[in-house]
């Protein structure tokens, strides 16, 4: 089997990974990239194939870095089937509508700024509409069940729990006598919300993601006290207390953790505004897959109770309730999306807030460095939001532990089942990956760096030192993180 990734080589997003064997070509995920105008740029490329030459298309999960291009690839003419886990159809419905309509406003908005100057012709087109979105999602085949094998056009599939969000599967690929696992995005196994990944069986060859390879998060326990201690402080601070999240997971288990920490009597009951509405329809779903949560949660919902709703939150459903916010006097915590704040409603709160000292910001995920979010954890003075230049006055408190993506700890008992096989990185940072290969080696392991847009044999002999040719050196950690999606 060979490989090109063409999304999450050499960064952490944009997850597209072309896999071809003598069948033909299959296309794991088609993600979004997002974090960065150099980045984002990359979603108007071409395919490097003939989408209409693909045998099928495999879904991991449904985050947007990992679907967010499959309508765009149903616009340039696949036509076959979609195959995710019943949860990710679910989930993916939520997702691509919010990223058309998103993507159709701000082409609205950017195009009434441009007649002003008579500079429309420089507009960039939406790069697909609800239209391309509902055309994909008559495409979905939720026939991934975990431990269950299926044909996928010339290759054996299986997925099994990754217990990064709800319905993620890594996969078991087999072909022409080769079996290779694909990650996916794993799971953190000390994730507040989901179960943690089955151990995989062994392989010729493993593709993991890497994007907490070079470090250990901190403990649940410390992260849950470094939250809640933010909260007090937040709430003596007496202002607003505003927490982008991504809509998958994240908000999910912040709700989770703020009823619990309301309920006990540790932080105090303040008014608590979910600003974000496809966090809300996300949430329905955990009410319908919760067999894949922790007990406590299970069994809260299988007892008609709801674990992720605290006595003082309340629904911000529309765009004008949620301005109305701004006028709201006292402390109250605000959810809103998207968790590295390059749009959504948090933009807006940000606008109104973040220059004002009684002003919280708690970060709870991660931020791309070319980011919004990533230029404020990274201590930027005053950043430009919405078209103005914002201060940042705000305390700002940035929680790392909360990540859902796996750690180094992870990854290792992840392969610790897979036996001896080759492993090649994706979805990750180069140092982090760098420094990821010697440990490794330690454990008798080949580690190679997957090329971007570059095609390998995944059973090859590899690179030297496991660096594809021309990949630059970093010198310490070029960013900052914040937890993760």
């Amino acid at each position: 089997m060979h490989l090109q990734s063409l999304g999450a080589a050499l960064t952490v997003t944009g997850s597209a990974h072309l896999l071809s064997s003598r069948g033909g070509p299959v296309l794991i995920d088609c993600g979004l990239f997002q974090g960065g105008e150099e980045l984002e740029a990359r979603n108007r490329e071409a395919f490097p194939f003939d989408p209409s030459d693909l045998a099928a298309v495999i879904v991991t999960h449904a985050h947007l870095d990992h679907i967010g291009r499959l309508p765009l690839l149903v616009r340039r003419g696949y036509r076959g089937p979609i195959l995710c886990t019943p949860p990710t159809a679910a989930l993916a419905e939520t997702v691509l509508l919010d990223s058309a309509r998103l993507q159709v406003e701000g082409f609205r908005q950017d195009l009434r700024k441009a007649r002003r100057v008579g500079r429309e012709a420089e507009v960039q087109e939406p790069l697909y509409e609800e239209e391309d979105v509902h055309r994909t999602l008559a495409l979905m085949r939720p026939r991934l069940d975990f431990g269950e094998t299926l044909r996928a056009g010339p290759l054996r599939v299986t997925p099994q729990r990754a217990g990064h969000i709800l319905g993620s599967a890594y996969l078991l690929i087999e072909a022409d006598g080769e079996r290779v696992i694909f990650s996916g995005d794993l799971g953190n196994r000390e994730s507040g919300l989901q179960l943690d990944f089955t151990p995989p069986p062994p392989a010729d060859a493993v593709v993991i993601e890497s994007t907490y390879a070079d470090r250990t998060h901190r403990s649940l326990a410390a992260t849950l006290a470094e939250f809640r201690e933010a909260l007090c402080a937040s709430v003596r601070a007496g202002g607003k207390i505003l927490i982008p999240t991504f809509a998958i997971e994240r908000a999910q288990f912040i709700l989770y953790t703020l009823k619990n920490l309301m309920d006990a009597g540790e932080v105090p009951r303040i008014p608590i505004f979910l600003d974000s509405p496809m966090a809300t329809r996300a949430t329905s779903e955990y009410f319908e897959f919760g067999d894949e949560l922790i007990p406590p949660i299970r069994e809260a919902l299988q007892g008609g109770e709801d674990p992720f709703w605290p006595s003082t939150l309340h629904v911000v459903p529309t765009s004008a309730e949620s301005q109305r916010l701004n006028r709201y006097d006292g402390p109250a915590i605000i959810l809103a999306g998207n968790g590295m704040m390059t749009g959504g409603r948090i933009q807006h709160h940000l606008k109104h807030h973040l220059w004002k000292p009684s002003t919280s910001l708690i970060i709870v995920s991660y931020q791309s460095p070319g980011s919004l979010g990533g230029r404020i954890v990274a201590g930027a003075d005053r950043v430009r939001i919405l078209g103005e230049e914002v201060l940042v006055r705000a305390q700002v408190h940035t929680i790392g532990g909360f990540s859902a993506h796996a750690d180094q700890d992870d990854l290792l008992a992840f392969l610790a089942t897979t036996g001896t096989p080759r492993v090649w990185l994706v979805h990750g940072e180069p140092h982090v990956m760098e420094a990821f290969l010697p440990v490794l080696a330690a454990r008798g392991l080949t580690g190679n760096i997957v090329p971007d847009r570059q095609e390998v044999d995944l059973l090859s002999a590899a690179f030297p030192g496991g660096r594809p040719p021309g990949l630059p050196h970093r010198d310490g950690d070029a960013q900052e993180r914040a937890g993760g999606e």
